[in-house]
């Protein structure tokens, strides 16, 4: 590769993720996925010191816990970066709160359909809205609900997934959306995959098991030993047992876990059917459980009855690395790949 081929190439990838770029504000237009219990202050601020942008997951956060969060990343990292909210989270309006109180620049509403009010509130108080879109027809509500920038998540993902690949989703939805950034993610661990999907329409992606063996990632040394391990097959999507029941499915390593969740959705629905729950509260508990056997397995360690959420990316992770290192290694392989074309 010539010097010239370098820097055509080079120019080539801003070109492509200009816009992303632009809308985060940051060098590289690469989202860190966000992880419960691993996409805390350390890896955030990381991925945001390496010219990425970084996303809190707030989870079942509460507000004073959040506040706390984001004070502390921000004494770690002058670059910008973002929380994600749960919004079935029932303190979904003050956490809201929170993040107009220390003046966020990008809010990323996940795990359901945003209300247009909380939208609407964010973007009074300041900040970009980032929505999550796993059909072209959602992409096109959330937009006019004043989404500002659309995330589209393919069934190669961890954790709470859709039914779609990300392929599917990429060919559905890049073609047609054109007046927010949309970025893709579900299965990216490569430049070469980054670039062809800028090529499509992609204003950037978004990466989240690639980062869970990072250096700076506070996950649990037995739990990146059990990444590390992994393969693609290995990371399965938990099963719902009644269909009257709906269950956003999980992706994760099997183990232990992934059979005590079967019993867990039983007593759910043993309790619902009782009267016990009603349909939102019961679907709240199945959230309890998986934050809770997340956090077993990310901060303690127990890798068998904890849940080892990984996207089928996992199979690509053999060793620790600092998040700099991760993040230029994808910006190589993307130059690389264009200056080849």
């Amino acid at each position: 590769m010539t010097t010239s081929d370098s820097e055509f190439a080079q120019k080539r990838l801003t070109d492509l993720w200009q816009r992303g770029k632009d809308f985060l504000g940051v060098e590289h237009a690469i989202l860190g996925g966000a992880m419960s219990w691993v996409s805390e202050r350390n890896l955030v601020a990381a991925i945001s010191n390496a010219g990425g942008f970084g996303v809190i997951a707030c989870g079942s956060m509460t507000p004073d816990l959040l506040d706390a969060e984001i004070t502390a990343t921000k004494a770690m990292t002058d670059k910008p970066f973002a929380v994600n909210l749960i919004t079935m989270h029932p303190d979904i309006s003050d956490l809201i709160d929170v993040c107009l109180k220390h003046e966020m620049p990008h809010v990323v509403l996940a795990g359901g359909i945003p209300a247009a009010v909380d939208i609407k509130r964010l973007k009074d108080g300041g900040a970009k809205v980032i929505c999550f879109a796993p059909a072209l027809i959602l992409a096109k509500k959330m937009i006019r609900s004043g989404a500002d920038a659309i995330v589209i998540e393919g069934s190669e993902a961890g954790g709470h997934i859709g039914p779609v690949s990300t392929s599917v989703l990429a060919q559905e939805i890049l073609p047609h959306i054109k007046d927010v950034p949309v970025f893709v993610a579900g299965g990216i661990g490569r430049g070469e995959t980054m670039v062809s999907y800028l090529e499509m329409g992609a204003a950037g992606v978004q990466l989240g098991s690639l980062f869970v063996c990072a250096t700076e990632s506070i996950a649990h040394e037995k739990f990146k030993k059990a990444f590390m391990r992994g393969n693609s097959r290995d990371a399965i999507i938990s099963v719902q047992l009644d269909p009257r029941f709906p269950v956003i499915p999980v992706r994760a390593l099997k183990n232990k876990a992934s059979e005590s969740f079967m019993q867990a959705q039983r007593d759910v629905i043993d309790r619902h059917q009782s009267g016990e729950l009603d349909m939102k509260a019961a679907q709240l508990e199945i959230e309890h459980y998986w934050a809770g056997a997340l956090r077993k397995a990310v901060i303690d360690g127990d890798v068998e009855s904890g849940s080892l959420m990984a996207g089928q990316i996992v199979g690509t992770i053999k060793k620790e690395m600092p998040t700099q290192e991760i993040i230029d290694g994808l910006v190589t392989q993307a130059v690389d790949y264009l200056s080849a074309k």
